[in-house]
């Protein structure tokens, strides 16, 4: 899939670290909305240099919602699936990437936040 121009459209630097799964325009028949759909799924690297990456593995991906900014009047989802590695020899620990693209009590990216907090349409 081409991604260069998706890239454009989306918080900086994410597909560093997440791959395009999907691109779908999706139709709400009920109240006629349209809305784009970007499904992301994170890559299988460990970021932080401070961890032996060797001593974990990928133990499934958990998955969330988030809206960004809207594209050409309709709005835009991004389904980020994000993974947590398990340490081999003691599976009580979990760990996964930190990343900031998501404003913290919310469902939308930490840009779409600050935008609207600055508009004063956002209270979050």
């Amino acid at each position: 899939m081409e991604t260069t121009i998706i890239s454009h459209f989306l918080p900086k630097g994410l597909l560093e670290h997440f791959n395009i799964t999907n691109l779908i325009e999706l139709c709400e028949i009920k109240d006629k909305k349209h809305y784009f759909e970007i499904s992301l799924e994170e890559k299988n690297e460990i970021l932080s240099k401070e961890i032996d990456a060797s001593q974990y593995e990928s133990k499934g991906l958990t998955e969330i919602t988030i809206q960004d900014f809207p594209i050409r009047g309709k709005a835009v989802f991004l389904k980020i699936k994000r993974r947590r590695w398990r340490n081999k020899t003691d599976p009580k620990i979990i760990i996964r990437n930190d990343f900031s693209f998501v404003a913290e009590g919310s469902g939308f990216t930490q840009e779409l936040s600050d935008f609207l907090k600055g508009t004063g349409r956002y209270k979050g």
